[in-house]
């Protein structure tokens, strides 16, 4: 449940003259099966596709990616019922880590400079494996899921070992996308972008987005002086400061993409697809060659909208400046060095839609 205090609806809600983005007609798709089966040649087109993809929008769906369909559904259905729980239960069993942490469930304030949205949320952190058990496989990462006596210990954990299953699953496939973008750009060590998410240090997150339906159409119509306005925003527009983030949500509409002249296009929802958003670090390490794509997500349905998020991000020690090869002999270099930890404190400080890399161009 999301709960706005007095004046908040306004600064979410759009002016009834807002049209609703058309979708976008021709989503970019790779097949993941098809690039696996289809020897040499096949590989290659799907890389080419990949790459062209990145340079063009920054965004693709993903088809034959091998999760299987019963361990989205399970996870869809879970995810739905944890944010079907009474309010001071979802607070409770999944409360921040610790004061300040931005990890477990928050409703409608995305950070922590006043952005606001019609959406409620867990933020989870993805931990090397077996960092507190020893029952994961050296392969596995684990999930860091705040333990609280609120709801049922043997609920919690198997919430917990569901979340870790399907983040399994996703940050394997997500390392299949991203040495076909490797590949793609022609690249010798197609394991470089892989390799920083796969890192025991990576700084990858899981987030799991509810939004609930849309507030009652009498509060937008006041909104709009009795207008048929319908849209607000679940999550402002913004772009993924990590190297790539994997989104797969159920089936309800409501995730907007930015084309390069700016024009907002809604992308179809598909159950059995993931969709992949090239990241800020990404735009930095193939020196501006991939596109990080501006998107967003409007709520203007009675129906929730359940989405899963994985961010796949490099450890926080990496530092992050186009690649040489991606550079090119005697080119020049868009951004300067610097740390991921220094460039997710600066995202950190700032409002959603701002443009973060500007701090880190190099303008001479």
């Amino acid at each position: 449940m999301v709960v706005l205090a007095k004046g908040e609806l306004e600064q979410i809600a759009l002016p009834a003259v807002q049209k609703a983005a058309p979708p976008l007609a021709d989503v970019p798709e790779v097949d993941l099966a098809t690039a696996a089966s289809g020897g040499a040649e096949g590989r290659a087109a799907a890389a080419r596709a990949v790459a062209a993809a990145c340079e063009e929008h920054g965004f693709f769906k993903v088809t034959g990616h091998g999760v299987p369909l019963d361990l989205l559904a399970r996870v869809e259905n879970a995810a739905a019922a944890f944010f079907a729980l009474q309010q001071r239960e979802k607070e409770s069993a999944m409360s921040a880590v610790a004061p300040g942490s931005p990890f477990g469930y928050a409703s409608k304030r995305i950070g922590s400079n006043g952005d606001l949205g019609w959406v409620e949320y867990l933020l989870l952190g993805v931990t090397a494996a077996g960092a507190s058990t020893g029952d994961h496989s050296a392969d596995d990462p684990l999930l860091s899921v705040p333990d609280e006596d609120a709801v049922p210990a043997a609920w919690r954990r198997s919430f917990r070992d569901l979340l870790n299953e399907y983040t399994v699953a996703v940050r394997r496939m997500t390392c299949e996308v991203l040495e076909l973008m490797a590949e793609g750009l022609g690249m010798e060590d197609t394991d470089a972008f892989a390799r920083l998410v796969l890192d025991d240090d990576s700084d990858s997150m899981l987030r799991v987005n509810h939004y609930p339906p849309r507030p009652e159409l009498k509060h937008l119509q006041q909104l709009h002086g009795g207008g048929g306005g319908g849209r607000v925003t679940g999550f402002g527009e913004h772009t993924d400061p990590q190297i790539i983030s994997v989104l797969r949500s159920n089936a309800t509409s409501g995730l907007e993409i930015a084309l390069r002249d700016g024009t907002w296009v809604s992308v179809p929802p598909d159950q059995g697809s993931f969709f992949v958003n090239v990241g800020d670090a990404l735009q930095v390490l193939t020196n501006g060659r991939f596109r990080s794509v501006r998107h967003r997500v409007m709520v203007n349905s009675v129906h929730s909208r359940v989405s899963v998020i994985f961010f796949g991000g490099p450890p926080l020690r990496e530092t992050l400046a186009p690649l040489p090869q991606l550079v090119g002999e005697g080119g020049r270099s868009r951004y300067r060095e610097f740390t991921w930890r220094e460039y997710k404190s600066s995202a950190y400080r700032t409002k959603l839609a701002d443009n973060r890399l500007c701090h880190f161009e190099i303008t001479s």
